[in-house]
């Protein structure tokens, strides 16, 4: 298990999912490589995220949804 991926993953999506960001496709597999681009940047390797996490892109998906839900209310 590795807290490390995972903390980076939520303080990844916190700092670069614009509140703008739309939940398409394109979007979100654009948004999930350059995670992976970063992470690896620093040592952080795909499977070190995921093994917690499940799908990145699906985290990436659920912080663009829940957050735009909120923007309704």
């Amino acid at each position: 298990m590795s807290t490390r991926g995972t903390d980076f993953l939520y303080q990844w999506i916190g700092a670069n999912v614009p509140k703008t960001a739309v939940s398409d496709i394109i979007s979100v597999a654009d948004l999930t490589q350059k995670l992976f681009a970063d992470a690896k940047a620093i040592g952080i390797s795909s499977t070190e995220i995921e093994e917690d996490t499940g799908s990145v892109y699906e985290a990436i998906l659920d912080a663009i949804v829940f957050h735009n839900a909120g923007l309704a209310d």
